[in-house]
């Protein structure tokens, strides 16, 4: 292993033990969402106030709930009719996830379209969760679609930090591999900052452990599978994962015959709308 990737990753995990990386902080618009969410006194009415301050998180709602999965038998284009629609609880999640999308810029080409990237892959997988969560278990779709969301935000310090590090955003061997090893720990760090319960803060840690195994069915295995669907029939390392010693499969009652739930064409088509309704 090169002495870069050993430099930066002790570099990487002496800050974090130190408290002295600057973890990202959740959107302003998501934190208004969340503290009125927790509000026993707000309303429909208040949610959508603080949502409609911001015009393309409003229009991404508004799209969400039109969209195949959720469509009601008429169009909605109110925000509160929205909210009404989906609920509060539903809305502030979705509303808080689609908000983190902002922090996925950067002013170095390089970094903004990893970064990109990153985004394009979460919102694939969080709208695989959403269908799979609905219908293979009993847990709640937008705290799946969420987890979908954030389970590689712990990439975000790593491309920050090689932004300000040219000899690392120079050698993209380098940082592929370094990301690789600390964004599920620096993951789990960032939600228990931006204080996730504990059901959503350990995804970005134990979303690779193909091995775990658990009692219940969580939110993780339902990631662990929307992942691995996301990458199925790919070149990627996580394509060519035997799905068949992967617990999740089973905990969701999915008989793995062959590597695509794509097979399943009414599966597929969930799938594919889900994702479309959470892209911009």
């Amino acid at each position: 292993m090169s002495a870069l990737i050993e430099t930066v990753k002790s570099e990487l995990l002496d800050a974090i033990n130190n408290d002295e990386l600057i973890l990202p902080t959740l959107p302003e618009v998501a934190l208004r969402v969340r503290e009125t969410a927790e509000d026993p006194d707000a309303t429909i009415g208040t949610l959508g106030k603080v949502i409609s301050n911001d015009a393309a998180l409003t229009a991404r709602i508004i799209k969400v709930v039109n969209s195949p999965l959720l469509r009601s038998t008429s169009e909605i284009t109110d925000l509160n009719m929205a909210v009404n629609r989906l609920g509060m609880n539903y809305t502030a999640n979705l509303a808080m996830g689609l908000a983190m999308e902002q922090m996925f810029q950067a002013t170095s080409d390089v970094i903004d379209r990893r970064l990109r990237e990153v985004w394009a892959r979460s919102t694939e997988v969080a709208g695989i969760s959403h269908v799979l969560c609905r219908q293979f278990t009993r847990l709640m779709p937008d705290q799946a679609t969420l987890a979908g969301l954030v389970h590689q935000i712990g990439i975000l310090p790593i491309l920050t930090y090689a932004e300000e590090n040219s000899q690392l955003l120079n050698d993209s061997f380098t940082l592929e591999k370094v990301i690789e090893q600390l964004h599920p720990q620096l993951g789990q760090r960032i939600l228990q900052a931006w204080d996730f319960p504990q059901a959503l803060s350990s995804v970005p840690a134990e979303h690779l452990d193909f091995d775990r195994q658990t009692a219940q069915t969580d939110y993780t295995d339902i990631v662990q599978v929307a992942l691995l669907q996301s990458h199925a029939g790919s070149e990627h390392p996580l394509g060519q994962i035997d799905w068949a010693g992967v617990d999740a499969f089973r905990k969701l009652g999915l008989e793995v015959i062959d590597q695509d739930l794509d097979a399943d064409e009414d599966l597929s088509a969930s799938m594919e709308a889900a994702t479309r309704m959470l892209q911009a």
